[in-house]
């Protein structure tokens, strides 16, 4: 699991994401094998970009993601998966 630092002061890391979006993080984070995740919001649709660790397939690992966020999803919206490149 990737951990964030911040300094005395600053805001805890996601502080400004809805807590839905901050919720799906979690979620996705909570995946084994799991590395990095980002979330990004539009109206209407929301996208979950996820890095999988070295000994984890990344097409499985999209499923598992899917899975566990799916409870999220609000009628009518669209969610798109997608692997990282470089885990951030």
């Amino acid at each position: 699991m990737l951990a964030e630092v911040t300094m005395p002061g600053e805001p805890p890391p996601h502080a400004d994401l809805p807590p839905r979006l901050r919720r799906a993080l979690e979620l996705a984070y909570g995946v084994e094998g799991v590395v990095a995740a980002r979330v990004w919001q539009w109206p209407g649709r929301v996208a979950i970009g996820v890095c999988a660790g070295s000994s984890t397939l990344p097409s499985a690992l999209l499923g598992r993601v899917e899975s566990a966020v799916a409870a999220l999803r609000e009628p009518g919206e669209t969610w798109d998966f997608g692997i990282l490149e470089d885990g951030t």
